[in-house]
Order: C-alpha cells, then structure tokens, then sequence
C-alpha cells in the first residue's frame, strides 16, 4: 500500500518566526507513515486579506494555494487558523458563475486539515514517541476549536507524552486577543484580554505553555515575558515530536 502524499503548508508565521514548527510537523507526519512535501509555490493562505475585506486578494491568493496543493492526497497545517481558512472560506470566494475554481477550491477544502487532527482522526495515531519534562497547560485557539472541532485531539495525544502532565487552565477555550487585525484595530481590548489568559495560565501553575496556533503564542508568549513569567511557550507539535531544542517563544535564540 502507498504512502499517503501530503502536502504541508507551512504557513507564514512557521516560516519567518518558528521554523521548527514546521520540521515537528513533518517528523510526526513521516514517523505516521506519511511521504510528507513542502510546495515551494505556496503563500500566505490569505486569511489577512479575507479579514480586512479585501476579498480581490483573498481569491489570488487563494487560487496560487489551489494549484500548488490540489495534486496532493491532503494538506496539512499546524495551524488551525490557516487551515480553517483553506476549507471553511476557499469555496465562498468563487462564485457560482465560476464553477471550476468553485470545485477546485471545494476539493481543496475537502482534504485540509490541522496537523493533530489530521494524526488523530485520519491516520488514527494514538501514541507518540516523544519525552518532556513538565507540566503544561493547553490554549485552544479560536479558529481550531470553532472551525475545525479541534480539542480532544492534541491532548489524547499529549497523554503518550512521557514525563509529561497536563492541568487545564481556566477558559482555556477564551481568545489570547491576538485575532489577526483584531489587535491591532483594538490594542486595548486585545491587551486585556491577554492579560486575563495569561492569569489563567499562571494559576495553573504549569511551566510551559502550549497550543495550536503560532500566532495565539507568539501573543501570549509577549504578554508572559512582559510580565516577568518565566513559564516557556511552545507549539504542540515541538512537544508532540520531541523537537525542542530551540529556545521557548519569545525566549533569545
């Protein structure tokens, strides 16, 4: 039987900020059985340019996303806004009038996922081969839990974790605040609502941080480090492949 092709989309923030991020992706992936390529042709998935109304860039962006990954048996991001981007609102940016990009951005959608849902509800992975040291507590980011149906996954399989606990934060399914634009339209609501997460996550008393989305901890990760925290913030897919070498978020390389 052949090995499922997927394509991963490494996404902007992996890219330029935690490319780490992206070599966990891909080593959980090949160590489930999959021939795992990264299209050299892929962009933004355009979500920026969806949020601000900007639906003409949204829809170019969205068609160089079709042809770079619709050859592929799935695609896969560690990153549940990004892939909630790609099959909740691809097909919505092509008319009925246009029904080939329609269908094309239809098929697309179809076989996206985020990274530990794609493990756990398609491949079926119940375990990981990975060690951490420490008590965590994890961030169910906004598009994720509401687009995608993402939070049992990546704790079941936080659970195959040696050495690792996990204890809940209060409203962990609460916005960081981050949203993309939305902190930056509205810093001071954005702020407080950081500041609300990052007391919850500092009650918990866990030393580490984790979650889905780059963006969600790159936020977080600010607000712990202005506050003197020394809790260390990673994306779950560092933990999940035992890729941790690199400095928590937000921490100096």
């Amino acid at each position: 039987m052949s090995k499922p092709r997927i394509a991963l989309f490494v996404t902007c923030l992996v890219d330029l900020h935690r490319p780490s991020v992206g070599f966990a992706a891909i080593k959980l992936l090949e160590d489930a059985g999959c021939e795992v390529v990264v299209p050299l042709a892929q962009t933004c998935c355009g979500q920026p340019a969806f949020n601000s109304g900007d639906r003409a860039s949204a829809q170019e962006i969205a068609r160089q996303v079709i042809a770079a990954f619709l050859p592929y048996d799935y695609v896969v991001a560690p990153s549940g806004s990004c892939a909630g981007m790609i099959s909740h609102h691809y097909p919505s940016l092509f008319a009925e009038h246009d029904p080939e990009a329609r269908g094309q951005a239809e098929a697309l959608a179809a076989k996206t996922h985020e990274l530990t849902s794609f493990l756990t509800d398609v491949l079926k992975v119940t375990h990981v081969e990975a060690t951490y040291d420490g008590t965590v507590t994890y961030h169910d980011s906004c598009s994720g839990l509401r687009e995608l149906g993402v939070k049992a996954q990546p704790r079941r399989l936080l659970e195959s974790v040696q050495g690792l606990g996990l204890t809940e934060m209060a409203d962990a399914e609460i916005c960081c605040g981050f949203g993309g634009t939305f902190c930056v339209k509205y810093p001071e609501i954005s702020t407080r609502m950081v500041s609300d997460k990052v007391a919850n996550i500092t009650a918990t008393g866990a030393d580490t941080l984790l979650a889905g989305d780059l963006g969600c901890l790159l936020n977080m990760a600010g607000r712990l480090k202005r506050e003197g925290s020394p809790i260390r913030v990673r994306h779950v897919a560092e933990v999940l492949a035992g890729v941790t070498e690199a400095p928590p978020i937000g921490d100096a390389s």
